[in-house]
């Protein structure tokens, strides 16, 4: 095939694959037109200098921020609480947050903060925040990276929290155990 078929064949390729989208919007369960998704409550208090990183001093003061979205004064946060409010306009769309019955999975905050995993923080979670956070530091640099704070996903292909041997940077068994290595020429 020549050069030029080649881009020709290419182009054409490229406008079909633009002409089979479906028009503007977001995808099916995404926000209403117009309105992103409501940042977290919980990086709403904890983020104090909105860079979307959490640095040693906003994580040290992880339980007086969480302590502010206690609205009802009960000393614990209820799922109430944690979740943010819808976007304006949006409290009666259809694809505003999840079907009746079905909660989101928390995102790497919550599910850390979260230690017994009951949907709520308690006294004791709030008071231990700092601690629970530092365990997304993956680097161990004492802050968390934008990168440490985005949602891992299960690989494709695999059901959500199965993950097995070799995924995620573990090393899979062998399979066969290794043979030891032959001693010096003496040892026998």
């Amino acid at each position: 095939m020549t050069l030029m078929k080649r881009i020709a064949v290419t182009f054409g390729l490229g406008a079909l694959t633009a002409l089979a989208q479906e028009p503007g919007g977001p995808p099916p369960g995404g926000p209403p037109p117009g309105h992103r998704h409501p940042p977290s409550p919980l990086m709403m208090v904890l983020d104090t200098n909105r860079d979307g990183e959490l640095d040693a001093a906003e994580i040290a003061n992880a339980s007086a921020a969480l302590r502010t979205l206690d609205k009802n004064g009960d000393g614990k946060l209820s799922g109430e609480e944690l979740r943010p409010p819808p976007p304006p306009g949006a409290t009666n769309h259809p694809n505003f947050g999840p079907p009746p019955g079905h909660r989101p999975p928390p995102g790497p905050l919550r599910a850390a903060l979260d230690t017994n995993k009951d949907g709520e923080l308690d006294a004791d979670e709030i008071a231990n925040a700092s601690a629970s956070l530092l365990t997304l530091d993956v680097n161990g640099d004492g802050k968390l990276s934008r990168e440490e704070l985005r949602p891992k996903f299960p690989p494709p292909g695999g059901p959500a929290g199965a993950l097995g041997p070799g995924e995620h940077g573990e090393a899979p068994p062998p399979e066969h155990p290794a043979e030891p290595p032959p001693g010096p020429a003496g040892d026998q």
